[in-house]
């Protein structure tokens, strides 16, 4: 009988989408289609679709402890990647189980507002954020917006991202990735920071309705990538390549910003 390597296993952090578009459920197929084995905990219900998001139900801090300690006990994480946390007792306890986990791999999208403008967290979230969860991460992922709420700094060129994301990494992580899907140009840029310095990952900007959950699945891509050995910088190219894939074969669903919901096995995913 022919055994075969197993899957590295991908825990992610997040909220329920029921659109299937972003959240738990767009990390969960981008984590499969990466050859890993994803598992999940849901920190909040979202009443949403592809046109916008409706409300949300918060789930208790014992509800989000119980779910990832159940599988902490079945599973041997190789990488966390972390949503929607939509309370500073959240950010806490998810940072305090990944410190005593010694996760080795965490990668932080700090998700604060929908793209539709709801604001998806409570107050004290982006402060829990800085001082708790960035110092436990191998990258945080904001795109523009969410790095400006962090870092203080506005963002309205390369320089002014340079330094949101030199504030951003030293608060703790070891890397940031500003995205840049969000910016007003010809291209999308993502700005990566870390201890080597900067680099910049630019691809042409795809004009597509299909947007909705772009930053859930790129941050899913690279936890799945890093937790398969890649280097971060070789992993970028390879999740913004395969983000692009599934904005162009997306299927034109529902009447707003379309869910990336068919997404490609795309090539140099493996080892």
């Amino acid at each position: 009988m022919l055994e075969t390597a197993k899957p590295p296993v991908v825990m992610t952090i997040a909220g329920f989408d029921p659109s299937g578009g972003a959240g738990i459920l767009a990390d969960i197929k981008t984590i499969a289609a990466f050859d890993c084995f994803g598992v999940a905990a849901v920190t909040s219900l979202t009443f949403q679709n592809t046109m916008g998001v409706a409300g949300a139900h918060h789930q208790s801090i014992d509800t989000v402890r119980r779910q990832i300690a159940t599988l902490f006990d079945d599973f041997e994480i190789a990488a966390i990647k972390t949503g929607m946390l939509p309370t500073r007792e959240i950010v806490v306890e998810v940072a305090s189980i990944i410190k005593a986990k010694s996760v080795p791999i965490v990668v932080v999208d700090p998700v604060l507002v929908s793209s539709s403008g709801f604001r998806l967290v409570e107050e004290g979230v982006a402060e829990a954020l800085r001082s708790d969860l960035f110092p436990l991460a191998s990258l945080v992922t904001p795109n523009i917006s969410e790095a400006q709420l962090l870092s203080g700094e506005e963002i309205k060129d390369l320089p002014g991202g340079r330094l949101a994301a030199e504030l951003i990494l030293a608060m703790g992580p070891d890397a940031v990735l500003i995205t840049g899907g969000d910016a007003e140009s010809d291209s999308a840029t993502d700005l990566l920071f870390d201890e080597r310095g900067s680099g910049t990952y630019s691809a042409e900007r795809i004009k597509s309705r299909n947007t909705h959950g772009t930053g859930c699945t790129l941050a899913s891509a690279l936890a799945c990538l890093l937790a398969r050995g890649h280097e971060l910088r070789t992993a970028i190219p390879i999740a913004k390549r395969y983000v692009v894939e599934a904005m162009l074969s997306a299927p034109d669903l529902g009447h707003g910003h379309g869910p990336l919901n068919h997404l490609p096995a795309g090539p140099g995913i493996q080892n």
